[in-house]
């Protein structure tokens, strides 16, 4: 009929990056390896100051209820001090 004919993969495997065997697998930066020194310095340094952000704000957040406390505390202390 009208079918495409099977690709014979044994004696024609798909070729990767360069002709590799196997294919590179796909950077998050896809233009990675063309990025100056600088410039990746720089993607390093911002996704190290976005991880510590997140961990700030994550930490925070579990001791949010701890300030509360400690700040109501401090105020029934100075009321009772009087």
């Amino acid at each position: 009929m009208f079918l495409d004919p099977v690709p014979d993969l044994a004696s024609n495997p798909p070729q990767g990056f360069a002709g590799s065997p196997i294919p590179e697998p796909m950077s998050l930066i896809p233009r990675w390896r063309y990025m100056t020194d600088e410039a990746k310095a720089l993607t390093k340094r911002t996704a190290v100051s976005a991880l510590v952000v997140l961990l700030v704000l994550l930490v925070f957040r579990a001791l949010v209820p701890w300030v509360l406390v400690a700040v109501v505390g401090w105020w029934i202390w100075k009321a009772v001090s009087k």
